[in-house]
């Protein structure tokens, strides 16, 4: 059970203090879209230093996406317990000291401890996320919230953005060694290649962490507006949520939805190796461009959405993802990996439109609705499982067809599974 609240900042705080308030919090939004971005350069890296299968290398994907179905409720009591400015310090801590942690997991490359890490990580963007997006709907006047949102929203796309190119400059190696050479090494030899590959990622998560604990002080002393909560409202329920269809139907798309996005990224790299042999580096420069390109995709879907209803947009961007994909399968050429580099700017538009559409007329039930939709990331944790395992059965290309009839259950929502109505 939990009941609706409505927050406001206290008016006694002094203006100047929203300025600096808003930068900081805007900068997180940047910081957590990073480390996630990065998760595509370590699926490749790491199933080359640990020697993985696909399905094994899928599970770092498993313990981010976990790492926030689990972690969403405990940050929410927190905030809601302690408030927005200390539940931000630990989802900082958490960031940084599950960065340090890839220093010990490199040096014995024990795979377990680089998922160990890479939750923690998470567990911090969890608190992250929870915190920033209505913080900083309230660190200012009302009716400029939506501007300000916006504003934070366009640094997570400069993080999603930059992380695929300094990833693939200073996490990869370029060195892609076939089966038979690795076969061909002294066990000397391999150890010390394996022991190389490892060792590239310490620099960077250690330069990561020392960022974010440096925010983390920038955060400690500086006065943050508080927010006051009053309980107003009937007391909203599981049962009472879930009476609502379109917020069933809404929470089942979105959880497909997180799988396809996170699937379609996450094996570029290995997909552009296979499809057309682009080497790792170059891969991995594509992929930043392919950020860019969602990051453009949310501007010209926002466009659009001034002409065509949400719901149609969302159909018709699900049918050319599912287009662009079965090109992919279909084809081995460039023109596969061109497919794949086109999808995510279809993808833009679809995690925000499935929300708004699904806590649509709630009322009562409104933020339980909205969290709903949130724990329904766990898609991203599922989907890459099941497409590493094609992949190591058949091929990584045949593998994407799990983001495509993901992109099934996405267009049937905009097409009928959006309908309001209440069992």
């Amino acid at each position: 059970m939990m009941t609706i609240p409505s927050t406001s900042v206290k008016t006694n705080s002094p203006t100047g203090n929203f300025t600096v308030a808003f930068a900081l919090v805007t900068s997180l939004f940047f910081l957590w879209a990073f480390v996630h971005n990065l998760e595509p350069i370590l699926i490749p890296h790491l199933k080359k230093a640990c020697q993985l299968t696909d399905l094994q290398s899928a599970m770092i994907d498993s313990a981010v996406y976990l790492g926030y179905f689990l972690m969403a409720v405990p940050a929410g009591l927190v905030m809601k317990r302690y408030g927005y400015k200390r539940g931000i310090l630990v989802g900082l801590a958490l960031y940084a000291f599950g960065a340090l942690l890839f220093v010990p997991a490199a040096n014995t490359r024990v795979y377990l401890l680089f998922l160990g890490a890479l939750f923690i990580i998470a567990s911090g963007c969890a608190f992250l996320e929870t915190a920033a997006n209505p913080y900083v709907t309230i660190l200012g006047p009302p009716e400029t919230a939506a501007t300000r949102l916006n504003l934070s929203q366009s640094f997570n796309g400069l993080g999603a953005f930059l992380a695929p190119f300094i990833g693939g400059k200073f996490i990869l190696s370029g060195i892609e060694h076939s089966e038979s050479e690795l076969a061909a090494m002294t066990p000397a030899q391999l150890n010390s290649y394996l022991q190389f590959e490892a060792d590239s990622v310490k620099l960077p998560y250690v330069v990561i962490a020392v960022v974010v604990i440096a925010v983390m002080g920038l955060f400690m002393i500086t006065k943050m507006p508080e927010v006051q909560k009053s309980l107003e409202g009937r007391v909203s329920s599981l049962r009472t949520a879930l009476r609502h269809r379109h917020l069933v139907n809404g929470i089942w798309a979105q959880f497909f939805y997180v799988g396809a996005q996170v699937c379609v990224t996450s094996f570029f790299i290995r997909f552009a190796k296979f499809a057309n042999g682009v080497p790792e580096k170059q891969a991995a420069d594509w992929l930043g461009y392919a950020m860019l390109g969602f990051m453009i995709g949310r501007f010209v879907g926002t466009f659009l959405t001034r002409y065509i209803a949400a719901n149609r947009l969302l159909t018709l961007y699900s049918l050319a993802s599912m287009g662009l994909l079965a090109v992919a399968i279909l084809v081995q050429s460039g023109l596969a990996v061109w497919a794949v580099f086109a999808v995510p700017f279809f993808q833009s538009i679809m995690f925000p439109t499935i929300f708004a559409l699904g806590i649509d007329k709630l009322d009562d039930d409104r933020e339980l609705g909205s969290s709903l939709l949130v724990m329904a990331i766990a898609g991203g944790a599922f989907m890459p499982l099941l497409m590493g395992w094609i992949s190591d059965q058949i091929n990584i290309q045949v593998a994407y067809i799990v983001p495509l009839l993901c992109f099934a259950v996405v267009a049937w929502f905009g097409w009928r599974g959006y309908r309001v109505m209440s069992e």
